[in-house]
């Protein structure tokens, strides 16, 4: 696995960051309205920004009429690189049993 994927899995782990990422998936927010959404202080939402954006999974942009106001977006690279890496397991796991429901099969 790739450092990035690990990344992507380590900031998946926590179930307010995929809370998040199913908010983005509607389209940008800004980092209150995420806040309010998922039920955390702005401090507790900040640290998981913080963890998002570092695993590549969102990014921010500033408004043009407030510098100080934060849009929140995903990235799709990473979650791409997920499911490449899923199906990859899959495809490993479905021949595994196939080839076990083979020797069963020969054996009876």
């Amino acid at each position: 696995m790739s450092a990035a994927l690990d990344r992507t899995l380590a900031a998946l782990a926590d179930p307010h960051r995929r809370q998040v990422v199913e908010i983005l998936r509607a389209g940008p927010r800004q980092a209150g309205e995420l806040a309010r959404a998922v039920g955390l202080s702005a401090p507790a939402m900040s640290r998981h920004l913080k963890t998002l954006r570092e695993s590549g999974l969102v990014e921010d942009s500033h408004p043009g009429f407030d510098a100080r106001v934060r849009i929140y977006a995903l990235r799709h690279e990473p979650m791409s690189e997920l499911m490449s890496w899923l199906q990859e397991s899959e495809q490993l796991w479905s021949a595994q049993l196939e080839a076990f429901k083979a020797h069963l099969e020969s054996e009876a």
